[in-house]
């Protein structure tokens, strides 16, 4: 009985040991011929990957700066900066597809036959991107503009390639769809260099009414940040039921607007105090018949 584990087939050992050599060398093969290539495909993938978004990011950043285009505007330069961004990954996926060994032909094919159905979704989308570009064409406003439109207020930060960024007085980020904001009326108060504050103020109906000018007048010309082209104005507004309106009218340039008028505010009624000129609250008379 020993004698037959002991006693070993030769002709046996040497088919396993082919059998075992021809598994061993269809796996080589295996690997040789596919995992090698497939490695290769994915590796260049990477590359491809990492080069496309570090380039892009060059060119975009290029162009942000104003190195590229030195002499197109800040509001051109940014949204050209996320047209071109957008491109350039939509080619780097394409690339990055075809490397893999997949069929861009079929797949372009897949795309444009999704086209239809992905345009009705993305109506909106769509509506935000013309409006971007008729932004950029018209140039309603621009970045570093204050503007008011669609409901909100505040200065222009970027003009993307579907929002509108705004950033409010109150240091509050605003984000706007392209299409809301080109439909919309749009007040520009950065659109001139200059720009009018009309002052309207009470007096009592004893006040003198040439005195209340002289020094709305002397207020104006204290403040050198108020323009003497146009000259400062005053006028009689109206005649309330407890007061006579009074008006002041100045000009200044854009970035003075709010200093000048936090201050002529503080002004007149110091120096109307100081002269006497009333500025009444409501009031009544009433009448009582014997």
């Amino acid at each position: 009985m020993f004698s037959l584990f002991l006693t070993a087939d030769p002709g046996t050992t040497e088919e396993s040991v082919s059998a075992a050599k021809g598994f061993v060398d269809s796996i080589v093969t295996f690997l040789g011929g596919n995992l090698v290539p497939i490695a290769m495909k994915i590796l260049g993938a990477l590359l491809i990957l990492i080069i496309g978004c570090f380039i892009t990011r060059k060119i975009a950043r290029g162009i942000e700066k104003g190195k590229l285009f030195p002499k197109m505007n800040n509001t051109l330069r940014l949204f050209l900066k996320h047209v071109v961004a957008v491109v350039l990954y939509i080619a780097i996926a394409v690339a990055i597809i075809s490397v893999l060994g997949f069929n861009v032909s079929a797949l372009s094919a897949a795309i444009a036959s999704a086209g239809l159905a992905i345009g009705l979704a993305l109506q909106g989308g769509l509506s935000n991107i013309a409006g971007g570009v008729m932004l950029v064409i018209f140039k309603p406003f621009e970045v570093g503009d204050y503007v008011e439109g669609a409901g909100v207020g505040g200065t222009v930060v970027d003009i993307g390639l579907f929002y509108t960024t705004l950033t409010t007085p109150d240091n509050k980020k605003v984000v706007v769809p392209n299409g809301t904001i080109s439909n919309s009326a749009v007040t520009n108060y950065s659109a001139h260099d200059t720009r009018r504050i009309d002052f309207d103020f009470s007096i009592s109906y004893n006040a003198d009414i040439a005195t209340a000018k002289k020094v709305l007048l002397a207020c104006a010309k204290s403040d050198e940040r108020i323009l003497d082209d146009p000259k400062p104005q005053t006028m009689v507004i109206s005649h309330g039921d407890s007061s006579i309106g009074i008006r002041l009218r100045v000009w200044v340039k854009n970035s003075d607007y709010w200093d000048v008028n936090f201050l002529i505010l503080e002004l007149v009624k110091i120096n109307f105090d100081k002269n006497g000129i009333e500025i009444p609250y409501p009031q009544l008379d009433v009448h009582l018949a014997k």
